[in-house]
């Protein structure tokens, strides 16, 4: 098969590697579409020591399915495996167990081939005429509707009576601010300083605010998730939280700079992490996925897996207006 293959920091090479061979109860799917994440552009720097080179990143997947009981049809792959009689998994809370394995970490390859193997159990039904570049945005969205509704389950209060700002415009910002309207929050806000992510953001129906100062006022925010996660987005999230209110992490930048600790101490505010989703949770994206209801989904920007060097190298330079790219192999 034909492989994006990562062989060094900033180096990535389309060349032949080797078709998968399915262990039990796993099924070889052919990839027709792959999200580049930004866990991927991580790695890719060089910054991720969970992902030694070389190895094929990409767990943002949907394809046709080629053996077993599911051959033929076609799915949204959900790349978090778990063994099920982890107790993390047993309480319902797979994503949290210390032996989760993910597509693109060793000892599973992930999705930028032609070809990637994946638990039967992990695969999610898509229909026919389901465009595979649409349902490989399950993976993300999945991601951002875990995030908002794990921080209203901490907020306590109904989300309709909610001010919610998202800091982040990417695909994770971008789906938790539809994942807030589908929700029925109150009012919504992304801030995002890149014109063109704004753009795009606002033809999906997002209230906008270009950068922090043209945000909703200081401490007048019941929930804000933070999906950049640097030191200046936690700076703004910590300023923008109410007395009371929630601070979702959905960023994985390192480092704790911005964070206001006394802040959050003397007004009670809650601050959080996320991260994945629950089994149940990506059968309910893939299944809002496919009613239409969070839209139309026409933030994405599909190009061959050939070209997935150059791809990740316009992500680095701030050219890319759509807030995923997705590629087809």
């Amino acid at each position: 098969m034909k492989a994006l293959v990562q062989v060094a920091p900033n180096t990535l090479i389309y060349r032949d590697e080797p078709d998968p061979a399915p262990a039990p109860g796993e099924a070889i799917i052919r990839v027709e579409a792959v999200g580049i994440c930004g866990s991927d552009m991580h790695a890719i720097h060089g910054h991720d020591a969970r992902r030694p080179v070389p190895i094929i990143l990409g767990h943002e997947a949907a394809g046709r399915v080629l053996t077993g009981p599911l051959a033929g049809r076609r799915v949204a792959v959900n790349p978090l495996v778990v063994p099920a009689d982890c107790p993390f998994a047993r309480e319902g809370r797979p994503h949290l167990s210390p032996h989760r394995e993910i597509l693109s970490m060793p000892p599973r390859p992930g999705a930028f081939a032609e070809l990637v193997r994946a638990p039967e159990g992990n695969l999610v039904e898509i229909p026919e005429d389901m465009p595979a570049a649409k349902a490989a945005l399950a993976e993300p969205i999945a991601v951002s509707y875990h995030a908002v509704h794990h921080g209203a389950r901490l907020l306590g209060r109904p989300l309709p009576a909610a001010r919610c700002a998202v800091l982040g415009g990417g695909a994770i910002g971008l789906a938790a601010a539809l994942a807030l309207n589908q929700a029925g929050a109150g009012e919504v806000w992304l801030i995002e300083p890149n014109a063109a992510r704004r753009e795009t953001a606002r033809r999906a129906g997002i209230s906008l605010a270009r950068a922090s100062e043209e945000a909703p006022a200081d401490a007048s925010c019941d929930l804000v998730v933070d999906a950049v996660g640097a030191g200046a987005t936690r700076m703004v999230a910590c300023r923008l939280a109410r007395p009371g209110g929630v601070i979702v992490h959905a960023g994985l930048l390192p480092g704790t700079d911005g964070l206001d600790v006394r802040r959050l101490t003397l007004q009670e505010i809650t601050f959080t992490g996320t991260y994945c989703y629950t089994p149940d949770e990506f059968r309910t994206v893939v299944g809002l996925l496919v009613s239409g209801r969070l839209g139309a989904l026409d933030w994405l920007d599909a190009r061959p897996l050939a070209e997935g060097a150059r791809a990740a190298a316009d992500i680095d330079a701030g050219a890319v207006a759509a807030a995923k790219i997705v590629l087809i192999p």
